[in-house]
């Protein structure tokens, strides 16, 4: 028997939990439960969304099953799901939108696997103000953990037989961070000459999502369009009630319902447990427990081509009721076998970090300023080679008429090389000379290429 954490969550959580729960125990499944809390019922009584004793358990048991947790918008408690997905350095998540008897679509025959970096991109919570009017969040794109995701999503196309991975991203405008994403994905690409590989800008990749769905296979994406570009795959198959997910690490693995809490609707019987179901399928396929996996997959196939739907599918049965037909659809002819003893991903495999000569030739300074302001052109060794307002250029050349905000990125740079000490001179002059500048960043050359040359903006 395995030992699985199971975390009920909030809203509807408890009674899909017990869905599952139910179902996997009507079909013998070889596993027993560990309850653990995570979200408002956690801070209610521990004042952490994810407390200490929820981190052991899933470290502990190495696998979690997780109902939906409310995320507050715009304040509150930080978001569980990243919470998680952070602290347990899990990199890739997996969600398949694949089209489920009886509900009607715009689409047939979808069955697309969408891979996400999970821990990186805008995800780093990285944000601040620079002044009162300009907030600033970092997007974080590193190759250690392009490489992890990306790798795991070829593993799981050569896997599951799958033909073609589809890297979608930004490039044309994100030219060094979502660059750095393609260039891995070219990288991992070339070692695996039997798939098919190609790439797709984001908004196009959309566009195509919505036109022809068939023609995608695996997407890979950064974090942010990942988690974008899946819930626009589940639309397609009928919503994020039929959306099962995986988060992926490099010891333990959370599977989970994607869908919101819903409050409005819990303790009243009306929750649809299909997204949790398979969810809990996706985690015996990653167990090995292949069997039982198909075993209750076929059960909840026919319980939905038999008619027996929620009332978010269109059907009126109570969560008891579908549960009871999943359950009474159950065959015990499936073979039952696991193909893969091993409970933990063995794919990761991260890209070591890559050891080069930089040298430091400028910074950007980012002042705070009402109206253009007029910083000298020369300090030391640097020089003045450009100033921008929200990414456009605004000196040198004739002022655009555009909205200026109160924050500038004014680049000092130097032919030679410079050191830390002489961007703390280039500093203080600025600040003798009264421009109140909130924010650095250091600009480096290596193998006598310039790294912020394709800078958005440029």
């Amino acid at each position: 028997m395995t030992i699985v954490t199971l975390i009920e969550g909030d809203g509807i959580g408890p009674e899909i939990c017990e869905s599952v729960v139910a179902v996997f125990a009507a079909a013998n499944v070889p596993i027993v439960w560990e309850k653990a809390v995570a979200g408002l019922v956690a801070i209610e009584q521990f004042g952490n969304g994810v407390p200490p004793d929820t981190f052991a358990s899933i470290k502990r048991n190495k696998l979690a099953l997780k109902g939906p947790t409310t995320t507050p918008i715009g304040g509150g408690h930080k978001s569980v799901n990243v919470t998680i997905r952070k602290g347990l350095e899990l990199y890739a998540n997996v969600r398949l939108a694949k089209s489920m008897p009886a509900i009607e679509t715009r689409f047939d025959g979808v069955n697309i696997l969408i891979i996400r970096e999970n821990v990186e991109d805008t995800y780093a919570g990285i944000e601040h103000f620079q002044t009162p009017n300009v907030a600033q969040c970092l997007k974080i794109i590193t190759r250690q953990g392009s490489m992890a995701a990306i790798r795991y999503a070829f593993e799981e196309a050569r896997k599951l037989e799958r033909k073609k991975v589809t890297c979608v991203h930004k490039a044309n405008i994100h030219k060094i961070t979502d660059g750095l994403f393609l260039e891995v994905f070219r990288q991992v690409a070339a070692e695996y000459t039997d798939i098919e590989a190609n790439d797709m800008i984001v908004d196009n990749c959309c566009m195509q999502l919505v036109s022809r769905p068939e023609q995608f296979d695996v997407l890979v994406l950064p974090n942010l369009y990942g988690d974008i570009v899946s819930d626009l795959c589940a639309g397609i198959v009928g919503g994020l009630g039929v959306a099962p997910g995986g988060n992926i690490g490099r010891t333990c693995a959370v599977f989970e319902a994607v869908h919101g809490s819903a409050p409005d609707i819990a303790g009243k019987g009306l929750a649809n447990p299909t997204a949790i179901l398979l969810s809990g399928v996706q985690m015996l396929q990653y167990m090995g427990h292949v069997g039982y996996a198909e075993m209750i997959q076929d059960a909840l196939s026919a319980t939905l081509a038999f008619g027996i739907k929620t009332r978010d599918l269109g059907g009126t049965a109570s969560t008891e009721e579908f549960t009871n037909a999943v359950i009474s659809n159950l065959h015990s002819n499936h073979t039952i076998f696991k193909v893969n003893p091993e409970v933990v991903a063995t794919t990761f495999r991260a890209l070591d970090v890559i050891d080069e000569v930089w040298q430091l030739h400028g910074s950007d300074v980012f002042i705070e300023h009402r109206g253009l302001p007029l910083p000298p052109e020369s300090i030391g060794p640097f020089t003045l080679k450009m100033m921008s307002n929200r990414g456009t250029k605004v000196w040198p050349g004739e002022l655009p008429d555009i909205l200026l905000v109160d924050q500038f990125r004014c680049r000092y740079y130097s032919q030679t090389e410079v050191q830390r000490e002489d961007v703390l001179s280039l500093l203080s002059e600025l600040t003798a000379q009264g421009l109140r500048w909130s924010h650095v960043e250091l600009l480096h050359e290596a193998a006598g290429q310039a790294r912020y040359s394709k800078a958005q903006g440029e």
